[in-house]
């Protein structure tokens, strides 16, 4: 790399431009009372604690009233906090990278902010102008054409190298599925494979039928539908890199006649299908256009066709104080994303003409599989085997956003499910 080239990943770790991270004149106002800030975390604890050094080198327990996880906390700053009231998980993350806050483990603070959320309320969202600041930043990326494309390179065409150096042999970026009790023995790809196979039985496919699949990552699920159930599948996505990683890897396979990859919007599909699947594509959409996802699959399902989806969402209950500002993943991870509301979403399929059928949650196999994640990319730092160019800064980013995905699913108040979406005879 050329010491005037940017790092690899620099366009995330500055993603935050723009966007309010809790260090400007009000937040340092604000943190006049920032010590109150603690009070309120403490009513809010309802389940665990929380172990915290103070910058003043005093220690305090918060909450402990009841079992649950306990988050080891050293406060470095007070900035921190002023940060966290101002700007919510931007604010926090930012505050983390700066050295203002360290834990030997942040996975259980993750958990016990997303466990504890109805007591917690707004206690770690953005709020007041910061709010205003980054939702408006935020709805400039938006996922019209143009914009879906940008959003998607920004993520996923950091290097299929990159993502070969932690992901599981099957290149699969999505939670698995582990057989019950869920133990560190089974392989990820072995239960990633498991997770495939169930989306797939519930399109009751058979030999010849031609299959969709929106946003076809690596071509892994691809290559399980056209080897196991003899289907000709057709894989869209707006990754370059993506395209090209699942075109060669079906002509290894033999089978580059029985799949072909595109470089298309799910808006500007056509033909005819029998069949769909969708795994984790449609948290890259953004609630404006779900509407334009599900009139998509119905109008290009054959009459009674079917769609399996796996979608993340988050609990309803919290979902509209979500949708009014921009966290963490949104601003430095998936520009554009949202993770779905099942009930809104739910209805904006019926109203698509689409029916509802055997949803199935397994939010602590995604916990698993994050947590798998990043053993996996400790590992390929520890034995240099990360593609160069990736700096410190961008490597710290990385870890922190698998260790706030896993604590959020472990908290339960972010799930994964797949469902069934049957199309009109």
């Amino acid at each position: 790399m050329r010491r005037d080239q940017p790092a690899r990943g620099h366009h995330l770790v500055t993603a935050d431009r723009g966007f309010a991270t809790g260090a400007g004149l009000g937040a340092q106002l604000a943190a006049l009372g920032v010590r109150r800030v603690l009070d309120r975390i403490d009513r809010g604890l309802d389940e665990g604690a929380i172990d915290v050094t103070l910058p003043d080198g005093t220690q305090r327990r918060l909450g402990g009233r009841k079992a649950g996880p306990v988050a080891i906390v050293a406060l470095r700053h007070w900035r921190a906090l002023a940060r966290l009231m101002a700007s919510g998980s931007v604010g926090w993350y930012r505050a983390w990278a700066e050295g203002e806050w360290a834990s030997p483990d942040p996975v259980p603070l993750f958990d016990l902010f997303m466990r504890n959320r109805h007591a917690l309320g707004e206690a770690g969202r953005a709020r007041g102008l910061t709010r205003m600041v980054n939702r408006i930043k935020h709805a400039l990326r938006h996922n019209d054409r143009t914009g879906a494309r940008r959003n998607v390179a920004f993520h996923y065409d950091l290097g299929n190298d990159f993502y070969a150096a932690w992901l599981d042999p099957t290149m699969t970026y999505s939670s698995a599925r582990f057989a019950e009790p869920i133990s560190p023995g089974e392989p990820l790809d072995v239960a990633q494979t498991r997770k495939v196979r169930m989306l797939l039985d519930r399109l009751a496919l058979k030999p010849g039928d031609r299959l969709l699949e929106i946003g076809c990552g690596w071509g892994g699920l691809a290559e399980i539908a056209v080897r196991d159930y003899g289907v000709h599948v057709t894989g869209i996505t707006l990754s370059t890199e993506q395209r090209a990683f699942a075109e060669a890897r079906l002509a290894a396979a033999g089978f580059s006649d029985r799949a072909d990859f595109r470089l298309v919007d799910y808006r500007d599909v056509a033909g005819t299908f029998d069949a769909v699947a969708s795994v984790e594509m449609v948290e890259a959409v953004g609630e404006a256009y779900w509407p334009a996802y599900l009139e998509a699959i119905a109008r290009v399902l054959k009459p009674g066709g079917r769609a399996a989806i796996q979608f993340i969402d988050i609990d309803d209950a919290i979902f509209a104080d979500y949708a009014l500002s921009a966290d963490f993943i949104q601003t430095y991870i998936f520009p554009g994303g949202m993770l779905l509301s099942e009930s809104r979403f739910r209805k904006t399929a019926e109203g698509a003409g689409l029916a509802w059928r055997d949803l199935d949650r397994f939010g602590l196999h995604y916990a698993e599989t994050l947590r798998r994640w990043r053993e996996r990319f400790d590992r390929a730092v520890a034995e240099g085997a990360l593609p160069g160019g990736f700096d410190p800064t961008f490597i710290g980013l990385w870890r922190y956003y698998l260790m706030y995905c896993e604590g959020g699913f472990r908290g339960g108040g972010i799930d994964v499910a797949q469902v069934t979406l049957v199309g009109a005879a």
